[in-house]
């Protein structure tokens, strides 16, 4: 198979959940959305798990491209508070920002998993890894960073990501997500405590 038009698929894949939902998701939207010849999806994948299973692949890359590169902008991470709420106000901006597709599409792929056990396993190791991440990433600031905190950190910021992509303005302003700058600070000031900033 060519790896090229495979990814090229995928990627489609992606994009046709991010922007029609997993209602939206079939073979022939991702061959419209790839540019290829009708058919050539149902070749590639040719089961709508099979679909989804890449789609889900992808995500998984995807994310794992994401976190490697902010890893290594950040080194062993950020040295104090000031600098950790700094890098999650930037991982905030990607979700509503240039993120934004593959993060719908994650979303959507989580939805599909509440009903496909072997989707949810594909799926759980970006969110297990979440929890590892950030009790590293609170202990290389200073932070407290046992079991509760990076809970507490990762379930937060989980949980703000829907609203984020809805951008409902009442909502985000309610939830202090109008300035992430300030929304980062301030969970990690609940999250930690005085340690915080």
């Amino acid at each position: 198979m060519n790896q090229d038009r495979k990814d090229r698929l995928r990627d489609a894949a992606v994009a046709v959940l991010a922007q029609a939902g997993g209602r939206g998701l079939t073979h022939r939207a991702v061959d419209a959305a790839a540019a290829v010849p009708e058919g050539t999806a149902k070749n590639y994948f040719p089961t709508r798990d099979a679909l989804l299973r890449a789609a889900a692949e992808r995500c998984v890359e995807q994310y794992r491209a994401l976190a490697e590169s902010l890893a290594g902008a950040a080194g062993p991470g950020p040295a104090d508070a000031d600098g950790l709420a700094a890098l999650l106000a930037g991982l905030l901006r990607n979700v509503a920002g240039p993120g934004r597709p593959r993060v719908l599409a994650y979303l959507e792929l989580r939805t599909e998993a509440a009903r496909r056990p072997w989707l949810a396993a594909l799926l759980d190791s970006v969110a297990a890894a979440d929890f590892t991440a950030y009790a590293h990433l609170l202990g290389a600031a200073g932070l407290p960073a046992g079991p509760e905190q990076a809970r507490s950190l990762t379930l937060a910021l989980h949980g703000a990501i829907p609203h984020l992509l809805t951008g409902a303005p009442a909502t985000l302003a309610a939830a202090g997500m109008d300035d992430l700058d300030r929304f980062a600070r301030g969970l990690l000031a609940t999250v930690c405590g005085e340690a915080a900033p």
